[in-house]
């Protein structure tokens, strides 16, 4: 398949720049994948296409302030995105700089926290190393900033986060801290949506994947087979796994909420059962995949030729989604992260 083949055009003025006012009145377009019909809800209608048979799975993935300045020994600045905890005070992240950034070079941060580059990856992705005693996350907490897509626009230089964003650019419900984009399917529950979710007797199962540079980089080769994800960190509870499973053996309908929940639950269902655990995955879902675990699928509109939107086209059928997108754009819904959701049922 050719990556030209997940392209459509969308107007500039139909990327959202800010959330809907209340988190659960986006609109919701539902996508039938066996008949390709369309209905137009609200989002909080999502109750309505959900049964207590269900299972409804959410990534409380919880977004950090990753976006973050600091300094060279000789003063220059650094424009530094974290990307990952690989763990043994070592971190991934994406840095630009005037001027050449050199291996084993350090960098000083507000606070006083210092950092080693030890590695550069092909792909730009520096390898930084702290000190054993050092707290990144609440540097970060402290001193990071949201880190918005850049089709974000903000009018302040720089496309820096507004203060509303830290909450917004959230789910409710996210909990274990370690992501740099959000779950943007989650951003349109309500703890009350939820709370009617489970009084209609809909299990609700929660698992972890840390969204990274694996999820937003840009297939940049032509044949979307030769396109290799990044690697992302996840995990799942012995008592969520337990939900999984159970879920599975009688036959529940497991309904993701994302495309990163997607990723991880399909990773687990390679192996069979689901197995309690930390873990990584790489999977790339492109059409052809064969779903093991998801029967339906909450998202938002994605970019075109994208990881995600390969993803979706995966779900739903190519025709079926990019006629649903035009669908969506004739009704005026908005597209990306802030934006609109789909139900595909």
């Amino acid at each position: 398949m050719n990556i030209s083949q997940f392209d459509y055009d969308l107007p500039r003025e139909m990327i959202a720049q800010a959330p809907a006012e209340k988190r659960d009145e986006s609109k919701l377009l539902v996508l039938d994948r066996a008949t390709g019909a369309v209905e137009h809800r609200v989002f909080r209608d999502i109750i309505d296409y959900l049964s207590p048979n269900d299972t409804l799975v959410l990534n409380d993935t919880r977004v950090i302030p990753a976006r973050i300045d600091a300094h060279r020994e000789t003063g220059g600045k650094v424009e530094i995105l974290f990307v990952e905890d690989r763990g043994n005070h070592r971190w991934t992240a994406l840095m630009q700089a005037k001027g050449h950034l050199r291996v084993r070079e350090t960098l000083v941060f507000d606070g006083g926290l210092r950092a080693e580059i030890i590695n550069k990856d092909l792909d730009g992705l520096y390898m930084l190393r702290f000190g054993e005693n050092d707290d990144v996350l609440a540097t970060l907490e402290r001193y990071g900033m949201t880190p918005l897509p850049m089709y974000i626009v903000r009018t302040r230089p720089d496309h820096v986060a507004r203060p509303e964003d830290r909450e917004r650019y959230q789910t409710v419900y996210a909990r274990d801290a370690g992501s740099v984009a959000a779950p943007t399917a989650g951003l349109h529950f309500t703890e009350e949506l939820l709370k009617k979710i489970e009084e209609k007797g809909i299990e609700i199962a929660r698992v972890t994947l840390h969204v990274g540079f694996g999820t937003f980089a840009p297939i940049r080769v032509e044949r979307v087979e030769e396109h290799k994800m990044h690697r992302e960190s996840f995990n799942v509870t012995p008592e969520e796994a337990e939900k999984l499973n159970r879920a599975k053996r009688e036959g529940r309908r497991i309904v993701a909420v994302g495309t990163t929940t997607t990723r991880m639950l399909e990773s687990l269902a390679q192996k069979g059962a689901i197995m309690p655990g930390h873990g990584a995955t790489d999977l790339f879902i492109y059409p052809g995949f064969q779903f093991k675990l998801v029967d339906a699928l909450i998202t938002n509109f994605h970019l075109p030729q994208s990881t995600l939107l390969l993803l979706v086209c995966a779900f739903a059928g190519r025709e079926k989604i990019l006629a649903a997108y035009e669908e969506a754009k004739r009704s005026g819904y908005r597209f990306y992260s802030y934006g609109d959701a789909m139900f595909i049922k």
